[in-house]
Protein backbone atom coordinates (compact mmCIF):
# COMPACT_ATOMS: atom_id res chain seq x y z
CA UNK A 1 0.00 0.00 0.00
CA UNK A 2 1.59 3.57 -0.98
CA UNK A 3 0.15 6.79 1.65
CA UNK A 4 0.22 10.57 0.49
CA UNK A 5 2.31 12.62 2.25
CA UNK A 6 -0.86 14.67 3.21
CA UNK A 7 -1.15 14.26 7.03
CA UNK A 8 1.43 12.00 7.41
CA UNK A 9 2.43 13.28 10.76
CA UNK A 10 -0.78 11.76 12.25
CA UNK A 11 -0.32 8.42 10.51
CA UNK A 12 1.35 7.34 13.44
CA UNK A 13 0.71 8.38 17.42
CA UNK A 14 2.18 7.78 20.44
CA UNK A 15 -0.26 5.50 21.37
CA UNK A 16 1.10 3.39 18.28
CA UNK A 17 4.25 3.44 19.53
CA UNK A 18 3.34 2.34 23.05
CA UNK A 19 0.96 -0.15 21.19
CA UNK A 20 4.08 -1.37 19.64
CA UNK A 21 6.10 -1.36 22.85
CA UNK A 22 3.76 -3.73 24.61
CA UNK A 23 3.54 -6.01 21.70
CA UNK A 24 7.21 -6.48 21.53
CA UNK A 25 7.79 -7.12 25.28
CA UNK A 26 9.98 -10.48 25.62
CA UNK A 27 10.20 -10.13 21.65
CA UNK A 28 12.87 -7.47 21.21
CA UNK A 29 15.62 -6.37 24.11
CA UNK A 30 15.80 -3.26 25.92
CA UNK A 31 19.04 -2.51 24.83
CA UNK A 32 21.33 -1.28 26.53
CA UNK A 33 22.80 2.83 26.86
CA UNK A 34 26.62 2.75 27.28
CA UNK A 35 28.29 6.26 28.07
CA UNK A 36 31.05 7.44 25.74
CA UNK A 37 33.91 9.14 28.28
CA UNK A 38 35.82 9.86 24.68
CA UNK A 39 33.17 11.47 22.85
CA UNK A 40 31.76 13.22 26.35
CA UNK A 41 35.54 15.03 26.29
CA UNK A 42 35.19 16.06 22.28
CA UNK A 43 31.39 17.19 22.97
CA UNK A 44 31.28 19.07 26.52
CA UNK A 45 28.42 17.44 27.83
CA UNK A 46 27.44 13.71 28.17
CA UNK A 47 27.26 11.51 24.88
CA UNK A 48 25.59 7.62 25.48
CA UNK A 49 24.89 5.02 23.01
CA UNK A 50 21.99 3.43 22.63
CA UNK A 51 23.32 0.01 21.93
CA UNK A 52 20.42 -1.40 19.11
CA UNK A 53 23.97 -3.28 17.67
CA UNK A 54 23.01 -5.49 20.48
CA UNK A 55 19.52 -6.27 19.42
CA UNK A 56 18.33 -9.60 18.44
CA UNK A 57 19.41 -10.14 14.63
CA UNK A 58 21.76 -7.46 15.22
CA UNK A 59 19.50 -4.06 14.54
CA UNK A 60 16.32 -2.38 15.56
CA UNK A 61 15.14 -4.08 12.20
CA UNK A 62 13.55 -6.55 14.32
CA UNK A 63 10.98 -4.08 16.08
CA UNK A 64 8.99 -3.11 13.39
CA UNK A 65 9.21 -6.05 10.92
CA UNK A 66 7.44 -8.36 13.88
CA UNK A 67 4.91 -5.31 14.89
CA UNK A 68 3.84 -5.09 11.36
CA UNK A 69 3.77 -9.19 10.62
CA UNK A 70 1.89 -9.24 14.15
CA UNK A 71 -0.83 -7.12 12.91
CA UNK A 72 -1.62 -9.00 9.92
CA UNK A 73 -5.27 -10.57 9.35
CA UNK A 74 -5.62 -14.35 9.81
CA UNK A 75 -5.74 -14.87 6.09
CA UNK A 76 -2.50 -12.29 5.48
CA UNK A 77 -0.80 -14.41 7.56
CA UNK A 78 -2.09 -17.78 6.08
CA UNK A 79 -0.48 -16.52 2.82
CA UNK A 80 3.21 -15.70 4.28
CA UNK A 81 4.94 -12.86 3.68
CA UNK A 82 7.58 -11.79 1.01
CA UNK A 83 10.80 -9.12 1.76
CA UNK A 84 13.36 -7.68 -0.34
CA UNK A 85 16.98 -6.57 1.56
CA UNK A 86 20.33 -6.86 1.28
CA UNK A 87 20.55 -7.63 5.51
CA UNK A 88 19.21 -5.90 8.60
CA UNK A 89 15.64 -6.05 7.30
CA UNK A 90 16.19 -9.19 5.99
CA UNK A 91 16.87 -10.94 9.32
CA UNK A 92 13.99 -9.24 10.98
CA UNK A 93 11.54 -10.05 8.67
CA UNK A 94 12.68 -13.25 8.71
CA UNK A 95 12.99 -13.79 12.95
CA UNK A 96 9.55 -11.87 13.19
CA UNK A 97 8.13 -14.41 11.10
CA UNK A 98 9.55 -17.55 12.89
CA UNK A 99 8.21 -16.41 16.47
CA UNK A 100 4.70 -15.56 15.01
CA UNK A 101 4.40 -18.88 13.08
CA UNK A 102 3.97 -17.00 9.42
CA UNK A 103 6.06 -17.93 6.26
CA UNK A 104 8.84 -15.87 4.68
CA UNK A 105 10.74 -15.49 1.66
CA UNK A 106 13.39 -13.02 1.38
CA UNK A 107 15.08 -11.56 -1.81
CA UNK A 108 18.31 -10.90 -1.12
CA UNK A 109 20.97 -9.20 -4.04
CA UNK A 110 23.17 -12.12 -5.78
CA UNK A 111 25.99 -10.42 -4.19
CA UNK A 112 24.54 -10.49 -0.58
CA UNK A 113 27.59 -11.29 1.96
CA UNK A 114 27.28 -14.38 2.42
CA UNK A 115 27.06 -14.41 6.58
CA UNK A 116 23.86 -12.45 5.93
CA UNK A 117 21.78 -14.56 3.30
CA UNK A 118 23.34 -17.73 6.28
CA UNK A 119 21.47 -15.57 9.17
CA UNK A 120 18.47 -15.26 7.14
CA UNK A 121 18.31 -18.94 6.52
CA UNK A 122 18.72 -19.31 9.99
CA UNK A 123 15.98 -17.57 11.44
CA UNK A 124 13.68 -19.53 9.05
CA UNK A 125 13.46 -17.32 6.02
CA UNK A 126 13.28 -18.90 2.69
CA UNK A 127 16.11 -16.93 0.53
CA UNK A 128 16.02 -16.13 -2.95
CA UNK A 129 18.69 -14.76 -4.73
CA UNK A 130 18.21 -12.23 -7.92
CA UNK A 131 19.64 -9.05 -9.38
CA UNK A 132 22.74 -7.23 -8.74
CA UNK A 133 21.63 -4.13 -6.80
CA UNK A 134 18.36 -4.10 -4.33
CA UNK A 135 16.49 -2.14 -6.88
CA UNK A 136 16.51 -5.19 -8.86
CA UNK A 137 15.42 -7.54 -5.83
CA UNK A 138 12.93 -4.92 -4.82
CA UNK A 139 11.21 -5.39 -8.31
CA UNK A 140 11.58 -9.11 -7.69
CA UNK A 141 9.65 -9.72 -4.10
CA UNK A 142 6.93 -6.91 -5.90
CA UNK A 143 6.32 -9.14 -8.42
CA UNK A 144 6.24 -12.63 -6.01
CA UNK A 145 3.82 -10.41 -3.92
CA UNK A 146 1.32 -9.45 -6.59
CA UNK A 147 2.22 -13.54 -8.05
CA UNK A 148 1.52 -15.22 -5.01
CA UNK A 149 -0.96 -13.11 -2.53
CA UNK A 150 2.34 -12.81 -0.28
CA UNK A 151 1.94 -9.22 2.12
CA UNK A 152 5.24 -7.76 0.96
CA UNK A 153 6.40 -6.14 4.08
CA UNK A 154 8.43 -2.92 3.55
CA UNK A 155 11.61 -2.08 5.44
CA UNK A 156 10.60 1.48 6.39
CA UNK A 157 7.77 2.57 4.82
CA UNK A 158 4.48 2.05 6.77
CA UNK A 159 3.06 2.97 9.80
CA UNK A 160 3.39 -0.38 11.81
CA UNK A 161 7.11 -0.69 11.32
CA UNK A 162 7.61 3.35 12.40
CA UNK A 163 5.66 2.16 15.39
CA UNK A 164 7.99 -0.85 16.01
CA UNK A 165 11.02 1.48 15.18
CA UNK A 166 9.97 4.13 17.69
CA UNK A 167 10.04 2.27 20.97
CA UNK A 168 13.76 2.90 20.67
CA UNK A 169 12.78 6.49 21.51
CA UNK A 170 10.69 5.69 23.98
CA UNK A 171 13.30 3.18 25.61
CA UNK A 172 15.96 6.17 25.16
CA UNK A 173 13.87 8.63 27.87
CA UNK A 174 13.30 6.02 29.99
CA UNK A 175 17.31 5.18 30.27
CA UNK A 176 18.31 8.73 29.59
CA UNK A 177 15.36 10.90 31.04
CA UNK A 178 17.71 14.23 30.85
CA UNK A 179 18.77 13.85 27.38
CA UNK A 180 18.54 17.03 25.25
CA UNK A 181 19.86 15.58 21.78
CA UNK A 182 18.94 12.60 19.70
CA UNK A 183 21.29 11.71 16.80
CA UNK A 184 19.90 9.28 14.50
CA UNK A 185 20.94 7.33 11.03
CA UNK A 186 18.58 7.80 8.08
CA UNK A 187 18.33 5.73 5.42
CA UNK A 188 14.46 5.77 3.96
CA UNK A 189 13.38 7.58 7.63
CA UNK A 190 11.84 4.78 9.64
CA UNK A 191 13.82 4.57 12.67
CA UNK A 192 14.64 8.15 12.80
CA UNK A 193 10.37 9.24 12.03
CA UNK A 194 9.61 6.64 14.98
CA UNK A 195 12.24 7.71 17.22
CA UNK A 196 11.10 11.38 16.45
CA UNK A 197 7.33 10.17 16.57
CA UNK A 198 7.64 9.00 20.46
CA UNK A 199 10.32 11.38 21.49
CA UNK A 200 9.07 14.75 20.71
CA UNK A 201 5.26 13.49 22.17
CA UNK A 202 6.80 12.99 25.53
CA UNK A 203 9.69 15.95 25.13
CA UNK A 204 8.89 18.25 22.30
CA UNK A 205 12.49 20.13 23.89
CA UNK A 206 14.28 17.56 22.67
CA UNK A 207 16.55 17.93 19.30
CA UNK A 208 16.14 15.80 16.65
CA UNK A 209 19.07 15.42 13.97
CA UNK A 210 19.35 12.67 11.31
CA UNK A 211 22.36 11.83 9.79
CA UNK A 212 22.83 10.58 6.28
CA UNK A 213 25.92 9.31 4.07
CA UNK A 214 27.10 12.11 1.94
CA UNK A 215 27.07 9.93 -1.63
CA UNK A 216 23.37 9.07 -0.45
CA UNK A 217 21.67 11.91 0.89
CA UNK A 218 18.49 12.05 -0.57
CA UNK A 219 16.77 13.57 2.44
CA UNK A 220 18.15 17.08 2.12
CA UNK A 221 17.26 17.67 -1.38
CA UNK A 222 13.94 15.91 -0.52
CA UNK A 223 13.07 18.29 2.24
CA UNK A 224 14.16 21.65 -0.05
CA UNK A 225 11.55 20.32 -2.53
CA UNK A 226 8.81 19.70 0.03
CA UNK A 227 8.74 16.27 -1.64
CA UNK A 228 10.13 12.52 -1.65
CA UNK A 229 13.49 13.36 -4.14
CA UNK A 230 15.18 10.29 -6.03
CA UNK A 231 19.12 10.23 -5.67
CA UNK A 232 20.51 8.78 -8.79
CA UNK A 233 23.23 6.15 -8.13
CA UNK A 234 23.47 6.30 -4.28
CA UNK A 235 27.07 5.38 -3.35
CA UNK A 236 28.71 4.84 0.41
CA UNK A 237 30.07 1.84 2.26
CA UNK A 238 27.22 2.03 4.69
CA UNK A 239 24.87 -0.39 2.68
CA UNK A 240 22.19 -0.08 5.99
CA UNK A 241 21.44 3.56 5.34
CA UNK A 242 21.84 3.63 1.39
CA UNK A 243 18.84 4.49 0.22
CA UNK A 244 18.40 6.00 -2.95
CA UNK A 245 14.85 8.26 -2.23
CA UNK A 246 12.69 8.55 1.00
CA UNK A 247 9.67 6.39 2.20
CA UNK A 248 6.26 8.82 1.80
CA UNK A 249 4.94 7.88 5.21
CA UNK A 250 8.20 8.70 7.04
CA UNK A 251 9.27 11.44 4.81
CA UNK A 252 6.43 13.22 6.59
CA UNK A 253 6.99 12.86 9.54
CA UNK A 254 10.91 13.87 9.61
CA UNK A 255 9.46 17.35 8.00
CA UNK A 256 7.70 17.90 10.66
CA UNK A 257 9.39 16.63 13.44
CA UNK A 258 13.31 16.17 12.77
CA UNK A 259 14.93 19.61 13.65
CA UNK A 260 18.03 18.86 11.32
CA UNK A 261 19.74 16.80 8.75
CA UNK A 262 23.00 16.13 8.61
CA UNK A 263 25.48 14.88 6.15
CA UNK A 264 28.81 12.48 6.73
CA UNK A 265 31.48 11.66 4.79
CA UNK A 266 32.98 8.08 4.38
CA UNK A 267 35.99 9.13 6.36
CA UNK A 268 34.31 9.99 8.71
CA UNK A 269 32.25 6.86 8.84
CA UNK A 270 35.30 4.75 9.09
CA UNK A 271 36.91 6.73 11.79
CA UNK A 272 33.61 6.70 13.84
CA UNK A 273 33.49 2.59 13.21
CA UNK A 274 37.30 2.49 14.49
CA UNK A 275 36.52 4.92 17.31
CA UNK A 276 33.47 2.61 18.49
CA UNK A 277 35.45 -0.61 18.01
CA UNK A 278 38.74 0.78 19.94
CA UNK A 279 37.12 3.02 22.54
CA UNK A 280 33.64 1.78 23.30
CA UNK A 281 34.72 -2.00 22.53
CA UNK A 282 31.51 -2.14 19.98
CA UNK A 283 31.22 -3.85 16.66
CA UNK A 284 29.37 -1.52 14.82
CA UNK A 285 28.32 -1.25 10.86
CA UNK A 286 29.12 2.10 9.20
CA UNK A 287 25.30 3.12 9.07
CA UNK A 288 24.89 2.20 12.89
CA UNK A 289 28.41 4.43 13.03
CA UNK A 290 26.75 7.53 11.30
CA UNK A 291 25.53 9.29 14.40
CA UNK A 292 29.12 8.86 16.17
CA UNK A 293 30.80 9.85 12.65
CA UNK A 294 28.39 13.66 12.80
CA UNK A 295 29.51 14.22 16.67
CA UNK A 296 32.88 13.62 15.68
CA UNK A 297 32.85 16.19 12.64
CA UNK A 298 31.60 18.71 14.49
CA UNK A 299 31.30 18.10 18.26
CA UNK A 300 30.47 21.41 19.46
CA UNK A 301 27.09 21.72 17.45
CA UNK A 302 25.09 19.25 19.68
CA UNK A 303 23.71 19.93 23.18
CA UNK A 304 24.02 17.28 25.88
CA UNK A 305 22.94 15.27 27.25
CA UNK A 306 23.53 13.67 23.28
CA UNK A 307 22.13 9.89 22.69
CA UNK A 308 23.46 8.46 19.63
CA UNK A 309 21.55 5.71 18.93
CA UNK A 310 23.89 2.94 16.98
CA UNK A 311 21.59 1.04 14.59
CA UNK A 312 22.96 -1.83 13.67
CA UNK A 313 26.37 -4.18 14.03
CA UNK A 314 25.96 -6.42 10.95
CA UNK A 315 29.01 -5.83 9.36
CA UNK A 316 30.59 -8.18 6.69
CA UNK A 317 34.01 -9.14 8.00
CA UNK A 318 35.59 -8.35 4.47
CA UNK A 319 33.82 -4.98 4.54
CA UNK A 320 35.14 -4.55 8.34
CA UNK A 321 39.31 -5.06 7.18
CA UNK A 322 38.72 -2.45 4.35
CA UNK A 323 37.09 -0.18 6.56
CA UNK A 324 39.26 -0.73 9.58
CA UNK A 325 42.19 0.15 6.97
CA UNK A 326 39.98 2.80 5.55
CA UNK A 327 39.45 4.24 8.97
CA UNK A 328 43.33 3.86 10.18
CA UNK A 329 44.10 5.80 6.92
CA UNK A 330 42.33 8.81 7.88
CA UNK A 331 43.38 9.09 11.43
CA UNK A 332 46.88 9.03 9.90
CA UNK A 333 47.95 5.54 11.57
CA UNK A 334 48.57 3.55 8.20
CA UNK A 335 50.61 5.56 5.55
CA UNK A 336 51.05 4.28 2.02
CA UNK A 337 53.87 6.01 0.35
CA UNK A 338 56.25 5.15 -3.02
CA UNK A 339 59.42 6.63 -3.96
CA UNK A 340 62.22 6.22 -6.95
CA UNK A 341 65.35 4.68 -6.26
CA UNK A 342 68.15 3.64 -7.68
CA UNK A 343 67.82 -0.33 -8.03
CA UNK A 344 71.30 -2.18 -6.90
CA UNK A 345 72.16 -4.23 -3.84
CA UNK A 346 71.45 -2.62 -0.09
CA UNK A 347 69.15 0.40 -1.43
CA UNK A 348 66.14 -1.27 0.40
CA UNK A 349 68.25 -1.59 3.51
CA UNK A 350 69.04 2.24 3.13
CA UNK A 351 66.07 3.03 2.65
CA UNK A 352 64.35 1.47 5.39
CA UNK A 353 67.08 2.49 7.44
CA UNK A 354 65.45 6.02 7.30
CA UNK A 355 62.11 4.94 8.06
CA UNK A 356 63.62 3.11 11.14
CA UNK A 357 65.16 6.52 12.43
CA UNK A 358 61.80 7.87 12.40
CA UNK A 359 59.94 5.03 13.96
CA UNK A 360 57.56 3.58 11.08
CA UNK A 361 56.72 0.45 11.54
CA UNK A 362 57.02 -1.30 7.72
CA UNK A 363 53.54 -3.56 6.95
CA UNK A 364 54.15 -4.28 3.33
CA UNK A 365 56.72 -3.62 0.39
CA UNK A 366 56.40 -4.01 -3.09
CA UNK A 367 58.97 -3.19 -6.10
CA UNK A 368 58.23 -1.82 -9.39
CA UNK A 369 61.03 -2.34 -12.05
CA UNK A 370 59.52 -2.63 -15.57
CA UNK A 371 57.28 0.83 -15.83
CA UNK A 372 58.69 2.86 -18.84
CA UNK A 373 59.06 6.20 -17.12
CA UNK A 374 61.34 4.72 -15.05
CA UNK A 375 65.28 4.72 -15.88
CA UNK A 376 67.10 1.79 -16.20
CA UNK A 377 68.95 1.79 -12.86
CA UNK A 378 65.79 3.07 -11.26
CA UNK A 379 63.04 1.16 -9.51
CA UNK A 380 60.52 2.59 -7.53
CA UNK A 381 59.07 1.32 -3.90
CA UNK A 382 55.50 0.98 -2.88
CA UNK A 383 55.86 1.05 1.11
CA UNK A 384 53.05 0.59 3.34
CA UNK A 385 53.58 1.81 6.96
CA UNK A 386 51.90 1.47 10.56
CA UNK A 387 52.15 5.30 11.19
CA UNK A 388 51.47 7.30 14.95
CA UNK A 389 48.92 10.41 13.44
CA UNK A 390 48.95 13.05 11.04
CA UNK A 391 51.90 14.98 12.35
CA UNK A 392 54.43 11.48 12.33
CA UNK A 393 53.29 10.73 8.74
CA UNK A 394 54.45 14.19 7.57
CA UNK A 395 57.80 13.83 9.29
CA UNK A 396 58.50 10.38 8.08
CA UNK A 397 57.38 12.45 4.47
CA UNK A 398 60.15 14.99 4.96
CA UNK A 399 62.75 11.95 6.34
CA UNK A 400 62.27 10.58 3.10
CA UNK A 401 62.84 13.80 1.31
CA UNK A 402 65.57 15.03 3.10
CA UNK A 403 67.18 11.72 2.90
CA UNK A 404 67.34 12.16 -1.09
CA UNK A 405 64.44 9.79 -2.58
CA UNK A 406 61.81 11.49 -4.65
CA UNK A 407 58.27 10.63 -3.47
CA UNK A 408 55.62 10.06 -5.21
CA UNK A 409 52.83 9.61 -3.72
Amino acid sequence: MSYSTAALVGSVTLDDVRGAQKMLSGVSRVTAMEGSRHLSQLVGAPVHLKCENLQRTGSFKLRGAYVRIAGLLPEQRAAGVVAASAGNHAQGVALASSLLGVGSTVFMPKGAPLPKISATRDYGAEVRLHGQVVDETLAAAQEYAERTGAVFIHPFDHPDVIAGQGTVGLEILEQCPEVRTVVVGIGGGGLAAGIAVAVKALRPDVRIVGVQAEGAAAYPPSLAAGRPVAVEHPSTMADGIKVGRPGDVPFGIVGELVDEVRTVSEDELSTALLLCLERAKLVVEPAGASPVAALLSEPGAFEGPVVAVLSGGNVDPVLMQGVLRHGMAAQGRNLAVRVRLTDRPGALATLLGVLSVVDANVLDVSHVRTDPRLGLTEAEVELHLETKGPQHCAEVGRALREAGYPVIG
